[in-house]
């Protein structure tokens, strides 16, 4: 069932809104109308908190933007689209020439705030009414606020943090920037409390779990090379055996694998309702998806879209003879015309190349809206992989055991290969080296590349124009720092 999310709410960090959607409690995909009320007031009903829990998973749509954005500013992808100045923020950040005063990246900000702000109102009425399923939904919304924090932390470092209420006029002032430290420290306690109540088996499909709430914590410790953390979190996800590779790799990707055995955490979307372009966040479908289409495209299996995040041939070259996910994850649209008379037009850095995994499917024909903007394709924000690879990453890098990060790993290439004939067997540096490069291939398209470039200190050797002591970080928007009145500083080099 597609975790259908109900209305958008804007929450700002200056500007507070609370406008709820009533949504059908047997179904996690169907809205009513709208209505308004007022937020001191809302909490009375178990329905209540549903629809409060209904709009905190909302926000997770607008994630989108972090994946595209989080491949083009990676090697794996050029910019593309229509010309060099069609979206400007991501040709900038392709270019790593991008300044604090970038439209995209002030999404980012808002939008992942709008989900903070979000959870942070259930959590501030968390003790008004008792009824059996609270503290699950409490979890729930524990890991969102994680996640949430968790992409803001990425993207910008230090960042206000307001526990278990929600920001109001004036805190801009007067709430500093917290340390990076402080925000992972809130991050983690929000995961620790949310795995002791999530269940393995989720209420409805699309929302949160145990195991999604373990692979995040380990995740957060990897970033902060809290090795033996990590590994032992990831160690007990696996054995907890709720989840495992799927046999056909390919089938990751397609609507019938969707919400799959390898699936630890996807962000639900449904072509089910319009959107426009001056409002991207509303959609409902994956707006990344048709971005990255093929331009001008008439052929079998695909529609078309606005030929952005397209693959370089340096990522292209990057996997081995044999490696099946390469056509899985790359669609060279030369080849595919030539075999299927497929006709396409080329936009700009054509490259030849597209992110297979997340490209628009053909699907039915009643969607509503434009079809660019209304694509159902899940996104897997954790799979099972990636788990696996994250935990051989921690036993190798925290020397705790080269031996199970060879076995994870494997299991990953075992896949990937057909065979084991491709088992690796080094140790010490030059398995780190072999997981880096396993982790990109197996995870290409799916936005991670450049944070895993960040915070390994590997970006400045990889990436054109990255600059080493300015680059790890994004720049908070200018607004934001403006209406601080000097109470935020920039981040560094910006």
């Amino acid at each position: 069932m597609k975790n259908k999310i109900a209305r958008k709410i804007i929450f700002t960090l200056v500007l507070i809104i609370s406008v709820f959607s009533y949504s059908c409690k047997d179904d996690f995909v169907k809205i009513s109308p709208e209505y308004s009320i007022d937020s001191e007031n809302y909490f009375n009903s178990e329905d209540d908190y549903y629809n409060a829990l209904v709009a905190a998973y909302d926000m997770l749509q607008s994630t989108y933007v972090n994946v595209i954005v989080g491949e083009i500013a990676s090697e794996n992808t050029l910019c593309g689209g229509e010309s060099a100045v069609d979206v400007p923020g991501w040709q900038q950040i392709d270019d790593m020439i991008h300044t604090p005063v970038n439209s995209n990246l002030r999404d980012i900000w808002n939008w992942m705030f709008a989900g903070v702000q979000r959870t942070n109102y259930f959590m501030e009425f968390k003790d008004k009414i008792d009824f059996s399923a609270k503290e699950e939904m409490i979890g729930e919304v524990r890991f969102l606020r994680a996640y949430y924090n968790f992409e803001l932390v990425k993207w910008f470092g230090p960042i206000p943090l307001k526990i278990d209420e929600r920001f109001k006029l004036g805190d801009e002032t007067t709430i500093p920037r917290s340390p990076v430290s402080a925000v992972y420290e809130h991050i983690e306690n929000d995961l620790l409390q949310a795995i002791t109540v999530l269940k393995t088996t989720p209420a409805q499909t699309g929302r949160v779990t145990k195991g999604a709430a373990q692979a995040l914590l380990g995740k957060v410790y990897l970033y902060q090379e809290k090795f033996g953390e990590a590994a032992s979190v990831f160690e007990n996800l696996i054995n907890d055996g709720n989840y495992s590779l799927v046999e056909d790799y390919d089938s990751i990707f397609e609507s019938k694998g969707e919400n799959g055995s390898e699936s630890v955490f996807e962000v639900q979307y449904t072509d089910v309702e319009g959107a426009g372009f001056g409002c991207l966040q509303c959609s409902e479908g994956n707006v990344a998806v048709g971005f990255s289409g093929v331009r001008g495209y008439e052929g079998p299996l695909f529609t078309a879209g606005f030929s952005f995040n397209v693959p370089t041939q340096e990522a292209v070259d990057q996997f081995e003879p044999g490696d099946l996910r390469k056509d899985v994850t790359i669609l060279d649209i030369e080849a595919w015309a030539a075999e299927t008379e497929a006709k396409y037009t080329t936009g700009y850095e054509h490259t030849g190349f597209y992110n297979r995994k997340y490209l628009p499917r053909k699907r039915r024909s009643e969607a509503q809206g434009d079809l660019n903007l209304t694509n159902p394709n899940n996104y897997r924000a954790i799979r099972y992989s990636d788990v696996l690879l994250m935990a051989a990453e921690a036993n190798n890098r925290g020397n705790i055991s080269d031996a199970k990060a060879q076995s994870y790993l494997n299991e990953v290439r075992a896949r990937a290969f057909g065979d084991e004939n491709h088992n690796v067997t080094l140790t010490g540096e030059a398995l780190t080296e072999a997981i880096y490069h396993e982790r990109r291939v197996e995870l290409m398209g799916e936005g991670h590349h450049f944070f895993d470039l960040v915070r390994t200190g590997r970006a400045a050797g990889k990436i054109d124009g990255f600059v080493a002591g300015k680059h790890e970080l994004f720049p908070v928007p200018l607004e934001e720092i403006e209406f601080s009145n000097g109470n935020w500083t920039q981040n560094p080099n910006y």
